[in-house]
């Protein structure tokens, strides 16, 4: 049976199960063809290669919270590709996810099994209904404490923090701001550092 990938961008036909019911078994036999596959709710989605200032950021994020963090002895950054396996969320392959020392225990099996503390997606002008409203809802269900959007269009981070099973309202930080996330409440992200110095910033 074939099926049709129309969300988030046009994707070629692959062959698999009907759309809301893919599985994780699914997802393991589609072919390494450098697309990035994620499964929601039985859904298949998926995205392909971004583009150099996108991946510019996630180093940036590496370079400013992930590597201090480490050093710091406060848990592990990665960014994707990495297989993160939550509820309703099996898998999906956020741009960089955070998950602090003490719940390292589901780093394992070269996956990531369990609700990490941080979650970060960068907007591609393809994805900004994707990220802001699927990925949302399905990681304020799986139970993400914080989820963090970057708009490098705009030049902002917004920040969602869980409350009672939701995202409320986000706080919005500016290119000139300054933030922490909950989790690493000691370590400083400037907005504007994530974009600084890229030779190219086209999106």
């Amino acid at each position: 049976m074939m099926t049709s990938l129309v969300i988030p961008t046009d994707a070629p036909v692959v062959y698999g199960p009907l759309q809301g019911q893919w599985t994780v078994a699914d997802w393991e036999a589609l072919p390494d063809d450098g697309n990035r596959y994620e499964i929601i709710d039985g859904v298949l989605y998926m995205s392909t290669a971004p583009s150099f200032f996108h991946q510019w950021i996630i180093f940036r994020f590496h370079e400013l919270i992930g590597f201090p963090a480490r050093q710091q002895g406060f848990g592990y950054g990665i960014g994707a590709p990495i297989g993160l396996f939550m509820p309703g969320c099996d898998p999906v392959q956020p741009d960089y996810v955070f998950v602090r020392k003490e719940n390292a225990d589901i780093i394992r099996e070269r996956r990531i099994i369990g609700v990490p503390d941080l979650i970060v997606e960068v907007m591609s002008p393809g994805s900004v209904n994707y990220d802001d409203d699927v990925k949302k809802k399905a990681y304020a269900g799986a139970g993400v404490p914080e989820y963090a959007l970057v708009n490098p269009r705009a030049r902002l981070l917004k920040l969602y923090v869980l409350d009672a099973g939701e995202y409320p309202e986000p706080r919005i930080f500016n290119e000139g701001e300054s933030m922490t996330f909950v989790c690493l409440p000691s370590i400083a992200l400037r907005i504007g550092d994530l974009f600084a110095d890229s030779p190219d910033t086209t999106l």
